[in-house]
């Protein structure tokens, strides 16, 4: 009896012993499938971030002008630099920039399309060429040229014969901006001529206005835009020259931190003036914002930098007074130009007076950058069943491809094209 509970102990210590092993195995094998698990879940997190990691740099890449494929050869033997949304005035020099955008805008090949009064400005005075655009428009309606501090160049003064100018309700056939030698003038014979100038860009704005208001009927604008004439500031001034060349609202000067006595007499004669600033503090003050609202109301229209200034001013509209752009929707024209290269947006300045009606937008060094193509999507166009109905989009580009590269271009032209609102793109037209 004894002898067979010895048995029975030996052979339950040793079931015992084989269960604690195979317990053993099995937690052995559960922290293997689960160390193997853990490390699976660690790669795949680690593959999903670096995947949306690349796709994040992928987006930065193309936001920052560059395709995820792009063709190095799409230069290559190129027989003409327009593309189908965009028209490209292929020239670095301003006074052959001006020439082309007045054959352009001017065919003067009747008397229905050709001009009324040429604008001839400074060269060397940006102020003067930006006050001046007030007079593009109408009834002026006439494109704006240079001239230099030696005279006025042959090729411009061909194209004010070419153009023949009917003259405006006054009959000046070209009006000359600054202040100029008699010799000037006298080459412009036999041309009614006019000359407006000012001892400073604040007066020559001035009298820029109170011009319009004589030829236009009398009246003044009741809506302003002030721009600093500090030259460290002109990126931010510049743009306001598409608007005044579009809408009769004349530019008027200041400096970052006061007004000059011609700004002030000019807003003296509108009883209550709409008063539209133009770029950040740092270029004019809260201390002049202030001292203007005792002419009227004041707006601010600002970007932390000229690029970005620029498409708040394109996109800005005052619902009250009808100023603005107004860009936020697709059916419009846009003048791109360098940061590197702002006589020629002065040049290009009655693009927006006729024709496809463009506001300026910055290119920095001739690159687009994140605020231009959030721009660029705002007005994209599309269309549901039928492309042919539009709207449609289009870009001018001023400068050589130095100034704003072909490739830059080519993005710019794919941004501005018409897609289908499905995203199916033209497989059915």
């Amino acid at each position: 009896m004894n002898k067979i509970k010895s048995i029975i102990l030996i052979i339950s210590l040793i079931s015992a012993l084989v269960i604690s092993a195979c317990s053993n195995n099995d937690n052995l094998s559960n922290h293997k499938n689960m160390n193997h698990e853990s490390m699976n879940q660690k790669e795949e997190t680690k593959t999903n971030n670096e995947s949306e990691k690349n796709e994040n740099a992928k987006s930065e890449e193309i936001l920052d002008g560059v395709t995820s494929e792009p063709n190095q050869n799409s230069d290559l033997g190129l027989q003409t630099l327009n593309t189908k949304n965009v028209t490209r005035l292929n020239t670095s020099d301003p006074i052959q920039a001006a020439i082309l955008t007045s054959q352009t805008i001017f065919p003067a090949t009747h008397k229905e399309n050709q001009p009324g009064t040429v604008i001839l400005v400074p060269l060397e005075s940006w102020q003067t060429g930006l006050a001046s655009a007030d007079l593009i428009h109408h009834p002026n309606n006439g494109p704006m040229l240079f001239y230099t501090k030696d005279g006025i160049p042959k090729e411009t003064l061909n194209e004010i014969k070419r153009l023949n100018p009917k003259g405006n309700t006054e009959g000046v056939q070209v009006m000359v901006m600054g202040n100029v030698d008699e010799d000037i003038l006298n080459t412009l014979d036999p041309f009614y001529v006019e000359n407006i100038n000012g001892r400073d860009p604040a007066e020559l704005a001035a009298n820029v206005d109170e011009k319009y208001a004589q030829v236009s009927g009398g009246d003044y604008p009741t809506g302003v835009i002030i721009v600093s004439s500090d030259d460290e500031s002109k990126l931010y001034s510049i743009p306001a020259i598409n608007w005044i060349s579009h809408m009769p609202e004349p530019v008027l000067f200041v400096s970052r931190d006061g007004i000059p006595k011609s700004t002030i007499k000019s807003l003296q004669k509108r009883k209550d003036a709409k008063i539209y600033l133009l770029g950040p503090k740092s270029v004019i003050s809260t201390k002049v914002e202030d001292k203007l609202k005792e002419y009227g109301t004041v707006n601010r229209i600002e970007g932390e930098n000229p690029v970005i200034t620029s498409i708040e001013f394109a996109k800005f509209k005052d619902e009250e007074s009808s100023f603005g752009w107004g860009f936020t929707e697709p059916g419009h024209g846009v003048s791109f130009v360098s940061t590197e290269t702002p006589s020629l947006a002065i040049a290009a300045a009655p693009f927006s007076h006729l024709g496809k009606h463009a506001p300026l937008i910055w290119m920095e060094k001739g690159k687009p950058s994140k605020p231009t193509y959030q721009f660029l999507s705002t007005i994209k166009p599309t269309f549901k069943d039928d492309p042919t109905a539009g709207p449609y989009n289009h870009g001018f580009i001023i400068g050589k491809q130095d100034d704003i590269s072909f490739s830059v271009q080519g993005i710019l032209d794919d941004r501005l094209e018409i897609v289908q609102k499905d995203g199916k793109g033209h497989s059915g037209h």
